[in-house]
């Protein structure tokens, strides 16, 4: 006798059944009551739930997992403090546009404005971070609103990011008749490309092919384009820059890759290529106090990274790797007029100085405390790490030194939004996703305070991460602007020298401190051994970041950084003191 086949379903069995249709092969989550009808068919389903300590954390864990797998991300918590805790993680991912789906419980309907337990207008908080934000009310519509929450997420039809949707609890029980579920909603849709217009890819190769000194900028929107960036790299012979959202889709070998000069490209380009990348304070905001020579040509497929603060000319709207298909194709075998003194020069000099910058990070000098510089940790990192490790960078001052110091092609940092406490983490994401490859997350002690707890996560869930913290016991990077900007009083800026190692082995982790330079690479191989494990690395605050020097803690008025600034001071013809 052939079962019945069930006449109605709950809609906590349809939010499980739509994650497991479009491919999520990981949750990142905190429990609650709003949420628990969701969480246990999930867990029933064997979709593996990484229960973390803190909401903002499953997010993180879920933001770099998108970045690592190139799967939607996604997160549970549950109502009320549960959804806040996430607002700075969902920022993050909203200004990584990272396509994310945040998924929470609510207050059941017929408690609604009674004052129910941990009822607030979640909606309301979520919409400015978020591309979609939600209350699904009606049973037989999960699925429907699932697949718009999704589709927006994914930048269907605008900008990827994060998106919202939540469900009071009494619909997740409500029975659905089975004949109202529509089954097309759960079929996963593959991303959208469409190719520019003629006249915009004709113009470009009119600029592209006539530029003297062309430099090509890359940002989020080129990470699929890499062949083809390649390609037209190598076909234009112009110079090029890449950006953390786009790190390692041009080899650091590539003859065209020169960004340790980034300041003199940027000053002498006369033509600028932005390839799905904002012009952001990173970039200047494009302004000609930055760029003095150059007109811009953007190729990008969403709108926040075709015309922001600098218009292109031409803007080629299309899908990037499109984009430079045809460019390419239109091209043909036409001759560039780039200047090959020009860019063979910065060649040179970038091979010189990246050469002699690793060079000297395993001879940094300590500092007149007699602790060790932070750019030892990266010499150590440089000498034992396995290749195609995953790097992970969370800070203010350690970032400055970790984006020249690492150079692993797999990478995240904190981001253009300066997230603090992403390190942790982002590497146990990294880690679940990739075991077979190695993770090494450096941090700064003050970052390294706000997920500090997700160790316990790591060692639950056998994430085999290396965990190293730079404790110089401070913030240093607004210690030194307290210190040179405002007359020395250095007020809450110092923490202290505590011991993370013992911390990472209370909470069941491989743990040693490190005091000797000498010692970073034996350290650093018995952690790697013993993962997940933390090596608390102890510094001088006296090494003086780039970041710190150029004034990024200071907060200048115009631009980031005080060179850019004082250029675009003058720009607007004020009076400068030399």
């Amino acid at each position: 006798m052939i079962a019945a086949e069930p006449k109605s379903v709950a809609p906590a069995q349809l939010v499980a059944r739509f994650l497991a249709s479009r491919g999520v092969t990981r949750v990142f989550g905190l429990q609650g009551g709003h949420i628990q009808p969701v969480w246990d068919v999930v867990a029933q389903l064997g979709i593996p739930i990484v229960d973390v300590r803190h909401e903002a954390a499953a997010v993180h864990m879920a933001h770099a997992h998108a970045e690592l797998t190139g799967e939607l991300g996604v997160a549970l918590v549950t109502a009320g403090p549960g959804v806040t805790n996430t607002v700075t993680a969902i920022a993050n991912a909203s200004s990584a546009r990272v396509p994310l789906l945040l998924v929470a419980g609510c207050a059941p309907r017929p408690q609604t404005n009674m004052g129910p337990l941990q009822e607030m207008p979640h909606v309301a908080v979520m919409a400015p971070v978020t591309r979609y934000a939600r209350t699904c009310r009606v049973a037989e519509a999960v699925p429907r609103e699932l697949d718009e929450a999704v589709a927006r997420a994914c930048g269907d039809g605008g900008e990827p990011g994060p998106s919202y949707i939540e469900f009071p609890t009494d619909v997740l029980r409500e029975p659905v008749a089975t004949q109202l579920v529509l089954e097309d909603f759960f079929a996963s849709h593959p991303a959208r490309e469409f190719a520019p217009d003629d006249a915009s890819v004709a113009a470009a190769v009119e600029a592209l092919w006539s530029a003297r000194r062309p430099v090509v900028i890359t940002g989020r929107g080129a990470r699929d384009a890499g062949p083809e960036l390649i390609r037209l790299l190598d076909a234009l012979g112009a110079v090029y820059l890449d950006t953390q959202e786009s790190r390692g889709v041009v080899p650091d070998d590539h003859p065209a890759t020169v960004s340790s000069l980034r300041g003199t490209v940027m000053n002498e380009a006369d033509l600028v290529v932005t390839v799905g990348r904002k012009l952001d304070y990173q970039l200047g905001y494009g302004s000609p106090a930055v760029f003095p020579n150059a007109r811009f040509v953007r190729i990008a497929d969403t709108a926040p990274e075709l015309i922001d603060n600098r218009r292109g000319d031409p803007e080629v709207y299309g899908t990037p790797k499109l984009a430079l298909a045809a460019i390419l194709a239109a091209a043909g075998s036409r001759r560039a007029a780039v200047d090959a003194q020009w860019t063979a020069e910065l060649s040179r000099r970038h091979r010189e100085r990246s050469a002699s910058y690793g060079a000297r990070l395993a001879m940094a000098p300590s500092g007149a405390d007699g602790r060790m510089h932070p750019n030892r940790i990266f010499a150590a990192i440089r000498g034992v790490a396995p290749a195609g490790a995953i790097a992970i960078a969370d800070g203010g001052d350690i970032l400055s030194f970790a984006r020249l110091g690492l150079t692993n092609r797999t990478y995240l940092d904190s981001g253009s939004f300066g997230c603090l406490g992403v390190g942790v983490p982002f590497a146990v994401a990294a880690a679940l996703a990739h075991p077979e490859r190695g993770v090494i997350c450096v941090s700064g002690d003050g970052a390294f305070g706000f997920n500090a707890m997700e160790i316990d996560t790591a060692v639950r869930h056998g994430a085999k991460a290396v965990f190293i913290i730079a404790n110089n016991a401070a913030w240093n990077i607004e210690r030194h602007d307290q210190d040179v900007n405002y007359g020395g009083r250095i007020v809450g800026t110092e923490l202290a020298y505590s011991d993370y190692a013992a911390l990472g082995r209370a909470l069941g982790a491989y743990g040693e401190r490190v005091t000797d330079p000498g010692e970073l690479e034996g350290a650093l191989k018995r952690a790697l051994a013993n993962a997940p494990a933390v090596l608390d690395v102890v510094v001088t605050r006296d090494a003086i970041s780039s970041d710190s020097g150029k004034g990024l803690g200071f907060v200048p008025a115009y631009q980031p950084l005080n060179a850019w600034d004082v250029a675009e001071r003058r720009r607007r013809g004020e009076h400068v003191e030399e």
